[in-house]
């Protein structure tokens, strides 16, 4: 059945295809209705996504990977009085180096402004040198992870930490902004092998001080990214963005870890995102967009 207009996201088909369907096949769809009924549905989606959850959460969900990121941390810096700094961890710390290449790229086009610039310009406090070092990084992105320079960049990372009164800041960014993503996953790993614990646990030491509070957000987020998202949803819970956080990670990380998020808030809650999400989004029951956009959220939490 032909539905036109944002009534489409309405009907059950819509939203089970939605649900069910790889992204690529999801573009296709996409393709295939512009051409048959001459509409394109993620602009009819763009013009309503402020005005309910479920058109959000579909907008997002048929947005191209880098153009949704792109946008996301355009209003992470610009959307309020205040920079959504969680967001822009969020983001660019658990996107692998290609895809910050893909994202940057998109947003200077998109935006005539440089991502890097912007993160400098809006961030604070250390967050604005280790942030600006992850993107930076993500021009290393052939892919390659060289396991004998992890173990020497483990040592150098050590040094930092170790020779003097305060840690070497100056060395820990430049390292990060000289590596891709998962090289640097894997100079995460061999610290533990090499010195018996992880890196974010030697950052709670006081002689790290606020440098080291902050990287330890990020070094978590990179290295335990289920976790980190696990946590951030259950720091959500009876907030003022409680649904669009869960509607942010739980569309952009469909298909990709998805399940492992789930199993990590279990573990820490003893609930699942699913009893989360439909007591979150059937608070006011008279909405039926809130009923649907919840339906679709526990459908990709069905499909990953």
């Amino acid at each position: 059945m032909y539905v036109t207009g944002t009534d489409a996201i309405n009907q059950p088909n819509f939203l089970k295809i939605l649900t069910s369907r790889s992204f690529e096949e999801i573009k296709i769809i996409r393709q295939l209705y512009g051409a048959i009924y001459n509409q394109d549905l993620l602009h009819l989606l763009r013009n309503t996504r402020r005005k309910n959850a479920l058109s959000r959460a579909a907008y997002l969900r048929m947005s191209e990977p880098h153009e949704r990121d792109a946008e996301i941390i355009r209003d992470a810096l610009y959307g309020a009085r205040v920079v959504d700094l969680n967001t822009l961890i969020e983001v660019i710390c658990t996107r692998s180096s290609l895809e910050l290449q893909s994202i940057k790229q998109t947003y200077h086009s998109q935006y005539n402004s440089d991502i890097e610039q912007d993160v400098t310009l809006k961030a604070h406090g250390g967050f604005k040198e280790i942030l600006f070092a992850v993107l930076k990084s993500s021009r290393n992105c052939d892919g390659r992870v060289d396991r004998s320079m992890s173990m020497c960049d483990a040592k150098t990372l050590y040094e930092a930490m170790e020779s003097g009164k305060s840690v070497d800041q100056k060395t820990i960014i430049s390292l990060i902004s000289q590596r891709s993503s998962g090289q640097f996953k894997s100079i995460l790993e061999s610290y533990k092998e090499l010195y018996g614990k992880e890196l974010s646990k030697s950052l709670k030491r006081t002689k790290c001080g606020q440098f080291g509070k902050d990287l330890r957000v990020v070094v978590r987020c990179v290295q335990h990214s289920e976790k980190y998202f696990a946590k951030k949803l259950r720091g959500s819970m009876n907030t003022f963005d409680t649904q669009e956080t869960l509607i942010r990670i739980l569309v952009t990380r469909s298909g990709i870890e998805l399940k492992d998020i789930n199993n990590a808030y279990r573990n820490k809650t003893g609930c699942s995102l699913e009893s989360f999400v439909r007591r979150e989004f059937n608070k006011i029951s008279t909405e039926k967009e809130n009923a649907l956009a919840a339906e679709f959220l526990v459908g990709l939490l069905n499909y990953s």
